[in-house]
């Protein structure tokens, strides 16, 4: 399934992704038509490459250390923490429990109402002036 570099079973692999999905993944854009094989490979190495640098910086700048593994969390702060790996932040969130999240939903929906009423009055207000410039003028 990964690329070698002949058909030889025994030689190390060049990739460990599977370039089937990878292709999949590719071709599942629009704007992609054809795929060049070598486009695959790099693609595959470059996504290898990234993977384990990723995991190598968390686990350097996480608890792995202390724990000797890595762990979700490790990744999650990287993301949030790096700024190279902002991007992931929306994929790796930070693990929260279920009862935080509905007490952060009930204290947003809370806000929103509180925050809703004093828009109104703002816009209100914006309103009342325009309708006062028009009538001077």
């Amino acid at each position: 399934m990964a690329a070698r570099l002949s058909g030889g079973g025994g030689e190390n692999r060049l990739v460990s992704l599977p370039l089937s999905r990878i292709r999949v993944i590719m071709k599942s854009s629009p704007e992609v038509s054809s795929i060049n094989q070598d486009a695959l490979f790099l693609t595959a190495k470059a996504t290898e490459l990234f993977v384990q640098y990723l995991a190598s910086y968390s686990y350097k700048h996480g608890r792995g250390k202390e724990k000797n593994a890595l762990t979700y969390s490790d990744l999650s702060h990287t993301a949030e923490e790096c700024e190279t790996f902002q991007f992931l932040a929306d994929i790796l969130p930070k693990k929260i429990l279920a009862s935080k999240y509905l007490k952060m939903l009930e204290k947003e929906k809370q806000d929103g109402e509180v925050g809703e009423g004093e828009e109104e009055d703002e816009e209100e207000d914006d309103e009342d002036e325009a309708v006062g410039e028009d009538v001077g003028s």
